[in-house]
């Protein structure tokens, strides 16, 4: 296993605690695009998430906002989680929402409001 792929692993496993088992280290399938888990593994949270440039809170606030800008519903689905987990309120995630309603449109904004209201109605 590389060392971008363990820290992947790490970062992957602490922000989303039980959704890699123990002990895995492959996210491959046999299925069409099979390899897509593991490069997201490898360059987002491995190569990406790990930099020291930005803490874990930043890099949610922007993270939230580049996937509410794409209108990215079931990405949204992990990271709001994942921003609670990295110390963002759900006051500052109503916010980005509002800021996002200024540079990509009230639809997108209101999508994120939607997914965030399904996702964090019990946190």
């Amino acid at each position: 296993m590389t060392d971008v792929r363990a820290q992947g692993l790490e970062v992957f496993r602490d922000m989303l605690p039980g959704l890699i088992p123990d002990g895995a280290t492959s996210l491959r399938d046999d299925g069409v695009a099979g390899e897509l888990l593991e490069l997201g593994l490898d360059h987002v949270f491995g190569s990406l998430w790990t930099r020291p440039g930005l803490d874990r809170r930043s890099r949610s606030l922007v993270t939230l906002g580049a996937l509410i800008a794409l209108r990215a519903s079931d990405e949204l689905k992990a990271h709001f989680p994942i921003a609670l987990r990295n110390g963002l309120t759900i006051e500052e995630i109503s916010e980005v929402i509002y800021h996002m309603t200024g540079y990509a449109g009230f639809p997108a904004a209101a999508s994120a409001r939607a997914v965030a209201r399904e996702v964090l109605a019990n946190s």
